[in-house]
């Protein structure tokens, strides 16, 4: 099985030496998105829920650039710097996914890049 890295036009780049997403075979793997806009690299405004937003946008760009989408998402790990950010996270995210949903972890941690409040990664399969 070969990997091939995931590029996007005008959308996220990565901030690192990183993929912003590789395919493997029928599946992509995400790198972890924050509430980073794509066109200014800075993280939006309007707190977690933006940021959470921005997020989703953002991997449905990588994954869409890798034929796939939100709905071919079988698995996502949500990074929270607060927990008790994780309701208002969660009112957006189900905006963005559809039963059956996919399989889903969340954590707290200590900080995340550029001091954003969230993080979202996802495998998915592809069309």
């Amino acid at each position: 099985m070969k990997k091939q890295a995931v590029t996007v036009a005008n959308g996220p780049s990565a901030i690192g030496p990183y993929s912003v997403g590789v395919q493997a075979g029928e599946f992509v793997f995400t790198a972890g998105q924050i509430g980073l806009d794509p066109t200014t690299g800075n993280i939006v405004a309007g707190g977690v829920e933006a940021e959470t937003r921005q997020a989703l946008e953002n991997l449905k760009k990588i994954l869409e650039a890798a034929h796939s989408g939100l709905e071919q998402v079988v698995k996502t790990t949500v990074f929270l710097q607060n927990m008790g950010d994780f309701a208002a996270m969660n009112a957006i995210y189900a905006h963005y996914f559809t039963e059956p949903y996919p399989a889903r972890s969340a954590i707290q941690v200590a900080a995340l890049p550029k001091n954003a409040q969230v993080e979202i990664e996802a495998v998915a399969i592809t069309h």
